[in-house]
């Protein structure tokens, strides 16, 4: 009979033929998803031997990362700000640089905002860490997509944040009046096709398109936020926004244009143009 150490060995050495990052690591993540022990555990019964039922269920589950499907679209959760968040094909996976957006917008907000909105709003993390976060704060979180609405609703329900954080599908701002905000942050679509096409297989194969990608140059979603955000935030309100690298120079002109009183252009933690803070 196999160890759970033996057939760690045997699944990192499958997932390193298939070119899987950080091969060791899935392997551990997946045998531990599908025995049901958090990793740190399965250093404890390394020399236990698997039953039968028990392959059976690793094995679908390697197959799938062998095929190269995102690790959290197979154990069905990520972390996110503190929370964990249910995550599927039907919403972009939330990623440590998106945290950071967070991060940044708690340590610059001029005040704790009344009112946030969250465009494109996926699983609903950036919506639910700030719900979190200020716990005075109405928010409202966008998407057009229908599927990832529903993700976001069944992550708030999990969180017990129903009556903090309300959705609404929309295109952008098409579906919100006249209604003005203290804080708007998106993540939005930013990379060009060509970037996208040249992706890992976890992500062009299996997140959703048009999370990624916008257009040929990757910056039109960053352009109309960024033009219609002006009139939807209230006097001294903050748009905080995730961006693709080399694009912070032709940003900074068009925030300059559209009167905002200044700018701010952050790196993410490897060093890289990530993140445009715009003041009203």
């Amino acid at each position: 009979m196999l160890t759970v150490l033996e057939i760690i060995k045997r699944t990192t050495e499958f997932l390193e033929k298939r070119e899987v990052e950080s091969p060791r690591l899935n392997a551990e993540l997946l045998v531990g998803h599908a025995l049901g022990l958090p990793r740190m555990q399965l250093y404890l019964q390394f020399e236990r031997p698997l039953t039968e039922t028990e392959l059976g269920k690793i094995r679908p589950l390697v197959k799938r990362r062998g095929a190269r499907e995102p690790l959290q679209y197979i154990t069905g959760e990520t972390d996110f700000s503190g929370l964990k968040l249910k995550c599927d094909r039907r919403a972009l996976i939330p990623r440590p640089e998106t945290e950071r957006l967070v991060e940044l917008v708690k340590e610059r907000v001029p005040a704790p905002p009344r009112r946030i909105l969250d465009l494109g709003t996926g699983t609903g993390a950036i919506a639910l860490a700030l719900a979190k976060i200020f716990p005075a704060a109405e928010v409202v979180a966008v998407d057009r997509s229908a599927d990832a609405l529903a993700l976001a609703g069944e992550n708030t329900r999990t969180h017990g944040l129903e009556g903090r954080v309300s959705f609404r599908q929309s295109d952008w701002f098409a579906a919100l009046g006249d209604e003005k905000f203290d804080l708007i942050v998106a993540n939005p679509p930013y990379l060009s096709d060509v970037e996208t096409d040249a992706a890992a297989p976890e992500v062009k194969d299996y997140e959703p398109r048009e999370a990624l990608a916008a257009g040929p140059d990757g910056i039109a979603a960053l352009e109309w936020i960024i033009r219609e955000a002006r009139r939807r935030l209230e006097a001294g309100g903050l748009l905080a926004l995730e961006t693709g690298l080399r694009q912070h120079e032709q940003l900074g002109r068009l925030i300059t244009a559209e009167g905002y009183a200044r700018s701010e252009s952050l790196a993410d933690l490897a060093g890289r143009e990530r993140y445009v803070l715009a003041f009203l």
